[in-house]
């Protein structure tokens, strides 16, 4: 929890209380539905948690901004997202049942009123978005082609509207045919933690 505190100071208590809670949680459900490995999940906040901040760290959402995230799993990066921008709001979709029953349970647990878990695959779903996020789900060429039809016209952040993956090791050839729309960030430039040396933010404008 010190770790997200260092890299965030200005949380509310609120928010802080949140972050917290997500230790217990994840324990919990980790028990009933194996989420993330027995052995990463005493790494809960580096590998998962603050991982998912790293989108943070290169755009702060503006209130009323919305965001899918695409193959959430656990609720990763959309929970840890939705806790830092309560004014912001996330749909977290995934195809498998049982992950979206888990996020589901810990954002009403947290409280989140900002969040909504849909067991869905990602073609079905129609509504536009500032951007999708996702933790490396498929290659980026792959993901582009099916949520191109979710990213909306309307223009309310510093950034343009597109997708934001978190990656890691070598992503030379997956964006190639997008060079010039494209900015690779090293998550390495905002966290110190030796996890985060192969691993990157990956934003494309669409």
């Amino acid at each position: 929890m010190q770790t997200i505190t260092k890299y965030f100071p200005k949380l509310s208590s609120g928010q802080e209380q949140q972050f917290a809670a997500l230790d217990a949680l994840y324990r919990d459900w980790n028990a009933k539905i194996n989420l993330i490995s027995r052995k990463d999940i005493d790494n809960l906040y580096i590998h998962h948690i603050l991982h998912s901040l790293a989108i943070a760290k290169l755009l702060t959402f503006r209130p009323s901004t919305t965001v899918m995230d695409v193959g959430t799993g656990g609720g990763f990066p959309g929970i840890p997202l939705a806790i830092l921008f309560p004014q912001s709001n996330f749909l977290l979709v995934d195809s498998i049942a049982k992950k979206i029953k888990v996020c589901t349970q810990v954002s009403q647990a947290l409280g989140l009123t900002n969040v909504t878990c849909v067991w869905s695959r990602v073609e079905e779903i129609k509504e536009k978005f500032d951007f999708v996020v996702s933790r490396a789900v498929m290659p980026l060429p792959n993901l582009i082609k099916i949520v191109r039809k979710n990213i909306s016209t309307i223009q309310r952040n510093a950034m343009p509207n597109g997708l934001i993956c978190l990656k890691g090791g070598e992503i030379e050839s997956e964006t190639t045919a997008y060079k010039q729309r494209t900015i690779v960030t090293e998550i390495s430039d905002f966290f110190q933690e030796e996890y985060f040396k192969t691993k990157k933010v990956v934003y494309v404008t669409i």
